[in-house]
């Protein structure tokens, strides 16, 4: 990954894109949906660089057939540690901003579970725990493939909430590939939602569970994420889990 070069312009660039979303509205659409959408978090030229790296095996950890394991058609790499740099300074960029909402839904929801302020303490309490591989993965998907509705779950210790960033453009790279959610509530039907996404946007959402407000209190809902078929081109995604994996 060529672009920005030096680790102090990754990590200023990482800083500069999260920095510049509406936070306050990330959170209140967090809380109420249990999605989203971070516009723009990457530009075009970042996203290209990302998407190119994906034929570079010396930073992938692992790749993943889907059709080999019933996961849906395509492909996946996880990239191994180090990360490069850009990766790891958004990680740790995000994880600031989403942990004080992700310590509120683990109280909403009566886990006793605290995640604490920085990610390097969190990734530690993983290795302690035996979640030592590097989760953050880049997905390309061409005409056909498409990933089953799922859930990344890597070991005991999960934070509650995951970042995908589309690094393509649709209806120019492709075209279907649509990002879906669905919940699931107590005794009702599963909600489903389609998520708009433009190359560079971003999605942030709940890995399995989120609380929901209701006339007892707060109860909790399943989500499952995946992507619809492709119908032309090729679509690549990044990844950004913030629990590593056993």
């Amino acid at each position: 990954m060529n672009a920005p070069h030096s680790p102090i312009e990754t990590a200023r660039f990482a800083k500069t894109r999260v920095e510049s979303q509406d936070w306050a509205g990330m959170e209140d659409a967090l809380h109420t949906q249990g999605h989203a959408i971070l516009p723009s978090l990457l530009d075009r030229e970042t996203c290209q660089t990302i998407a190119a790296a994906y034929d570079d095996e010396a930073i992938y950890r692992s790749r993943i057939d889907m059709g080999r394991y019933g996961f849906g058609q395509g492909e996946y790499k996880y990239f191994s540690y180090p990360l490069p740099s850009l990766i790891a300074d958004l990680r740790h960029e995000l994880y600031a901003r989403l942990v004080g909402i992700a310590n509120h839904w683990n109280d909403a929801m009566r886990l006793d579970v605290r995640c604490p302020a920085q990610h390097a303490d969190f990734i530690r309490r993983c290795h302690d725990a035996g979640q030592q591989r590097p989760t953050p993965l880049i997905l390309r998907y061409r005409k056909g493939d498409y990933n089953c509705l799922h859930q990344d779950l890597y070991g005991e210790n999960v934070f509650p909430i995951q970042v995908a960033v589309l690094l393509s453009e649709p209806d120019e790279d492709f075209t279907g590939g649509e990002f879906v959610l669905t919940e699931q509530r107590p005794r009702a039907q599963s909600r489903v939602m389609v998520v708009p996404l433009r190359q560079g946007d971003a999605v942030a959402f709940a890995v399995n569970n989120r609380p929901v407000n209701g006339t007892r209190g707060s109860y909790r809902v399943t989500l499952r994420h995946g992507v619809s078929a492709l119908r032309s081109g090729q679509r690549h995604t990044l990844g950004i889990i913030f629990h590593d994996a056993t």
